[in-house]
């Protein structure tokens, strides 16, 4: 008896399991199924992709390619390295002094410590569109228009960061270890450098994969602050292609740039993906 109750758990067992690996396979095909409908479409011809939906690819990837590289009024090139140095020094920056912030109020007592803590996550709250007219209003009056500074330097207030460090310094980095390198003599930036961001790397591995992705798609803050062409980012040339004459609009073209634009985050997430689940399996516990 004891043995076919083992077996019939172990069957219910296999069948449960069945099933999550079945569920779980249609989620990732159906997440999956835009990627390849754009990858489709981009291998499209204009023509081609009026006519209807397709699941096969087309043999237009090479013509769509070269008359968006070498469109003379679309600056892909440019505008692809403009989205790199914004969307690098953003990630740079933001995890770095989110970091040392959150390592501030998880290691020192001083006076208005958790204010200071709920101030930052009241900051988390306000909307981008909210500020926007101020914002704009103060680089014009700095001369900061139409430069990539805007769009760098107020990464570094990134509360939402913040506040992920901050929840993961408490259950990774105990206070023993700050305390045994301030005996052995060592500076607090020292510490901070060289013995605090080594233990929460996988926790900023997070934070820059995710920054840098939200700066690349960032296309409401660019379009207030860039106005010549060589300054501006992929999603403003995409929202140029998309506005532009029905009669000169080519989807084959269109599609082939956000494909061009998606490809480096895509390959960003399939390198550094065991970075992001143990980031966010261990951030999320609390020690």
């Amino acid at each position: 008896m004891r043995e076919k109750k083992e077996e019939v758990r172990g069957l219910s067992l296999k069948i449960r399991r069945g099933i999550c690996y079945l569920v779980l396979t249609l989620i990732s095909v159906v997440c999956l199924f835009s990627f390849y409908m754009l990858f489709v479409n981009s291998t499209r011809a204009h023509s081609d992709i009026q006519k209807g939906f397709s699941l096969l690819p087309g043999k237009s990837f090479l013509a769509n390619l070269s008359s968006v590289w070498e469109n003379k009024t679309i600056l892909i090139v440019r505008g692809l390295g403009n989205s790199v140095f914004v969307a690098s020094l953003t990630a740079l920056l933001s995890v770095y002094f989110s970091a040392l912030t959150a390592y501030a109020i998880h290691v020192y007592e001083f006076r208005f410590k958790k204010a200071a803590f709920y101030f930052i996550l009241l900051v988390m709250t306000i909307p981008t569109q909210v500020s926007a007219l101020g914002f704009v209003k103060l680089i014009t009056s700095m001369g900061l228009k139409d430069s990539f500074l805007p769009l760098i330097v107020p990464s570094i207030a990134a509360p939402a960061v913040f506040f992920f460090l901050k929840q993961y310094m408490e259950s990774a980095l105990p206070l023993e270890m700050v305390e045994a390198a301030r005996i052995d003599g060592s500076g607090e930036f020292f510490t901070f450098n060289r013995v605090i961001l080594p233990v929460i790397k996988p926790a900023l591995a997070v934070q820059a994969i995710f920054t840098f992705v939200s700066s690349w798609n960032n296309y409401f803050t660019p379009s207030l602050v860039l106005t010549s062409s060589e300054k501006k980012t992929l999603p403003l040339w995409i929202a140029y292609i998309r506005s532009a004459d029905f009669t000169k609009f080519d989807m084959g073209q269109l599609y082939m740039m956000i494909f061009c634009s998606i490809f480096p985050v895509v390959l960003v997430y399939l390198l550094l993906s065991r970075f992001i689940v143990q980031g966010v399996a261990l951030g999320s516990l609390k020690g």
